[in-house]
């Protein structure tokens, strides 16, 4: 019995110790055109994400993997390994979305298709921008994620070409924003470290 009670203690110190480790979430930008405002818009929700404290947030730039067109290559390419053990060390996601043609952009759909297991189990929080604050961008990649087994949350701040952008290349945020970013991030890392048991 003492040899059983040390494995069940030695158990739940892992369990605890695992209930303690920060997740990790990527906060990702979902374009890689010269001259894009993602990466302002990136640098402002880990701002308002790294006050929390409640995991570890990271930029992840699409654009530092160079990867192909998906059918285009034989897969060999290391910017599409690396692509994919970045993702499969992340527990969740924040995705930066812009609004193109009604939808996203190219690089964010072929980004997202070049990797599928380290996508399944995880959450992931949409903040989009657009001349209708990137809605319709938002909602296609809500049905792309579901393919990918990926779990979206509810609350999705929208930013305005009109009212939250100078010239459309500046970004100066309403601070009526700050709430919906907030809760977004509380969605993501509750459902993240739900569904952590399910990985």
């Amino acid at each position: 019995m003492g040899f059983l009670n040390k494995i069940f203690r030695n158990l739940d110190r892992e369990e605890l110790t695992m209930s303690n480790e920060k997740l990790n979430i990527g906060i990702i930008l979902g374009s890689t055109r010269q001259g894009r405002v993602s990466p302002q818009v990136g640098e402002w929700v880990k701002e308002i994400a790294d006050q929390r404290g409640d995991a570890n947030y990271e930029i992840v730039d699409i654009a530092d993997f160079n990867l192909p067109f998906l059918g285009t290559t034989d897969g060999s390419e290391p910017g599409i390994a690396a692509w994919n053990e970045k993702l499969a060390n992340l527990d969740g996601f924040v995705f930066i979305v812009q609004e193109y043609n009604h939808s996203i952009t190219g690089a964010l759909k072929n980004a997202i298709d070049f990797a599928r297991e380290a996508w399944y189990n995880k959450a992931a929080g949409i903040v989009s921008y657009g001349s209708t604050g990137g809605a319709r961008a938002a909602e296609h990649l809500r049905g792309i994620l579901a393919e990918q087994k990926v779990a979206d949350v509810r609350t999705h701040p929208t930013l305005s070409l009109f009212t939250d952008f100078i010239n459309g290349t500046e970004f100066k945020p309403q601070d009526l924003h700050l709430n919906n970013v907030n809760t977004m991030l509380e969605e993501v890392v509750a459902w993240s470290n739900a569904l952590k048991t399910l990985r």
